[in-house]
Formats: C-alpha cells, structure tokens, sequence
C-alpha cells in the first residue's frame, strides 16, 4: 500500500469528518471546515494527512508548546486516526513519526497523548511506539466553558 504523507487541505474536509466521526466525534462538513480553519491559523499546531491514491485515510494532530518547569517545548498529539479500511497496516505508525519528527524539530523534548481508557488496543498501539503510560502518577483534569458566557475580566 503506497501511503504519502501530506498536509490536511481544505478539499479534504468531508474525508476528515467522516474520519473524525471514526474516532468517536461525529462531526459535520461545516465544523470539520471551521476546526481546520483554526488548524491552519495556529502556527504552534500541524495536521499531517495520510493520503492513498489521492484520498485522506488517517490524520495526526500534533500542537507544540513551550515548558516552563523545563528548557524546551513539548509535543501533544491531539487527535490520532486511520480510516476503518487502512488500520493495522502502519498507517497510524506513519503519522506518529511523522509528528514525532515535526516535534523534534520544533525543539520538543518529548511528547504526549492522551486517550481514553475503554481504548485498549490504542493503549497497545503507544506503548509498542515506546510510550508510556504515567495515569497512576498524573492526574488529568478538564473544565469545559459555556459557549454562551463571556470571559469574566
């Protein structure tokens, strides 16, 4: 299978719904326009498309950040996904290096992914790419904000 590494492009954004709905997000064309507009104006974050005979199949998402706890940036693998048809064939293997390697020269000194603890066979996947798993010594917390409400300030 002849897989070319690319930039994600605007032609591509109903493969990249679809793609995303694969991921667990159902998305529509609409927002999956919106969000890669955001993509493309943020110069801390890459969206690496995997392309096959000219369609997108997989899509890694990678934002650099700087440390201050220490001297250096790190890579966040956002969103990680290949298309149903194309998974265990080293897609997904493809675009991690690829953003590893984006991260690396961006002066990352190291990286990081997040996902969700049901996904096991993902979990396999990062540890098989040396990735390790800190949960029990890091805690991860989230707070959403409304849509609807202003920044207080």
């Amino acid at each position: 299978m002849d897989i070319q590494l690319r930039p994600v492009r605007r032609h591509d954004v109903p493969q990249l719904a679809v793609l995303l709905g694969q991921l667990g997000y159902p998305t529509t064309e609409e927002s999956a326009r919106e969000r890669l507009d955001l993509w493309a104006g943020d110069p801390a974050g890459w969206l690496i498309g995997a392309d096959h005979d000219g369609e997108l199949v997989g899509v890694a998402a990678l934002h650099v950040l700087p440390l201050l706890q220490s001297t250096g940036k790190m890579g966040r693998l956002v969103a990680l996904v290949v298309d149903e048809s194309h998974r265990s064939r080293g897609v997904g293997q493809l675009l991690v290096a690829a953003a590893e390697d984006q991260a690396r020269a961006a002066g990352c000194i190291k990286m990081e992914v997040t996902s969700r603890r049901h996904r096991t066979r993902t979990h396999e996947f990062y540890r098989l790419l040396g990735y390790e798993d800190i949960s029990p010594s890091s805690a991860r917390f989230i707070k959403l904000f409304p849509a609807d409400r202003p920044p207080r300030g």
